[in-house]
């Protein structure tokens, strides 16, 4: 299995990497549904709503795909 500079191989680091960017983009998400409420877009809201239920999916799906992948193969990590 390939590693990256990272140490760590990668498919951990891609998995890692859209992880923390889901979650990022669900924290920032949150500003902008605040933002349209606020100019009274209710739609726009909505819409960055959905969107941030979807990265909430994607962050959790990675998450269980990490956990499945520590016990049964070797991540890559060196020590």
């Amino acid at each position: 299995m390939a590693t990256g500079e990272t140490g760590f191989s990668d498919v951990v680091y891609d998995l890692v990497s859209v992880q923390y960017h889901a979650l990022k983009g669900g924290h920032d998400y949150g500003q902008y549904v605040r933002d349209a409420r606020n100019a009274g877009h209710d739609d726009v809201a909505a819409f960055f709503e959905q969107v941030m239920e979807e990265d909430s999916r994607r962050a959790a799906t990675c998450h269980d795909l990490l956990v499945k992948l520590s016990p049964s193969e070797d991540t890559g990590r060196r020590s």
